[in-house]
């Protein structure tokens, strides 16, 4: 990828249209760990062609908005992880199980009844028509194993760790389908991992270096606090972060706007390539430019600019669609002055 310095990018999702999805009755629970298709305005003749139309809105905001590194929105995921997660062998989405959340609630999530393989490449065609809609670099996403383990009830393998490896094979099976699509960066999104910090130290790393493992880079993990609209007090730093500098991926995906996170621990992720959070995603406001300059600027003073690739916090789903553009907006004119100052 040839990229200005800073380049701008986004963590995976966009706001899907009214028109397409009922967001009244997304927004009135956690992000569903089994399918939901209820969710979904479009009747199930039309909706892939309707889930294209939305794609291409979100590639077109992004590129009028100024981001470098476009991804294709979400478009088609009730959440970032069920789509992928319900789709393999092994799973049984019919008959759910029940585990506790990372906010300790109870929640539906598939039940392994069988060997987790992976039957067919669940998001090539959202690559191949991502590519096909833009000339910019793109992004896809998928979820981590060690997040789709906690979000399932294993009654198989009984052994979280191996349960792991089962879906670390998988995804990895996935993402080199992804980059022979045409993906220039792969991000496998690691939420749990922060909430539950010990198992993270037991295996985290080895499941997500397995499915990385022979996937040409750039690679990223994403590890945040949870969606803004869920969780509203973030703690001030990471229960489990500088564990990631031995992790096979490129680049770490973290947030700090929201919660004002000491930067200081970009020293910690050495080497790696860090995707600064620098829009705040629980302020329904829009940022100006300057202060996304500035949320930059101080992560300068812990890593160099060639290090740095400034994005939103997490994922934009629940956001208003307006809302998102103009923190988008806001963020790639706040890299522009910053890269002014670089000369």
């Amino acid at each position: 990828m040839e990229l200005p310095l800073l380049p701008t990018t986004v963590v995976g999702s966009y706001p899907q249209p009214d028109w397409l999805i009922d967001r009244t009755a997304l927004t009135a629970q956690a992000p569903p760990r089994v399918r939901l298709e209820t969710l979904w305005r479009v009747p199930k003749p039309f909706l892939e062609e309707a889930q294209d139309d939305a794609t291409v809105l979100a590639i077109r905001a992004m590129e009028r908005a100024g981001i470098d590194i476009v991804s294709d929105g979400e478009m088609r995921r009730e959440s970032y992880s069920n789509r992928f997660a319900t789709a393999l062998e092994g799973v049984d989405i019919d008959n759910p199980g029940q585990v506790s959340s990372r906010t300790g609630r109870l929640q539906s999530v598939p039940r392994v009844v069988g060997p987790i393989h992976r039957r067919h490449a669940v998001e090539r065609r959202d690559v191949v028509f991502l590519r096909r809609n833009t000339d910019r670099p793109i992004k896809i996403t998928l979820p981590g194993p060690f997040t789709m383990a906690q979000q399932a009830l294993d009654e198989h393998y009984r052994d979280e760790e191996a349960l792991a490896m089962a879906y670390a094979d998988a995804v990895n099976a996935e993402a080199k389908d992804l980059k022979a699509a045409g993906a220039d960066v792969i991000q496998l999104d690691e939420p749990y991992m922060q909430a539950m910090p010990e198992k993270a130290r037991r295996f985290a790393v080895k499941a997500i270096n397995r499915a990385l493992a022979g996937v040409a880079g750039p690679t990223a993990v994403h590890l945040c606090f949870g969606y803004a609209y869920i969780v509203k007090g973030k703690p001030a730093g990471y229960s489990f972060l500088a564990e990631l500098a031995e992790v096979a991926a490129d680049q770490i995906s973290i947030e700090a706007a929201q919660p004002r996170l000491d930067l200081g621990i970009l020293r910690d992720l050495a080497p790696k390539t860090v995707l600064v959070g620098v829009l705040d995603l629980a302020d329904i406001s829009v940022e100006s430019a300057e202060t996304v300059a500035e949320r930059i600027r101080s992560a300068l003073r812990f890593a160099p600019p060639e290090r740095i690739v400034p994005a939103p916090d997490c994922g934009m789903k629940y956001l208003p669609r307006a809302t998102a553009f103009g923190k988008l907006k806001a963020l790639a004119e706040g890299v522009a002055i910053v890269r002014r100052e670089l000369g």
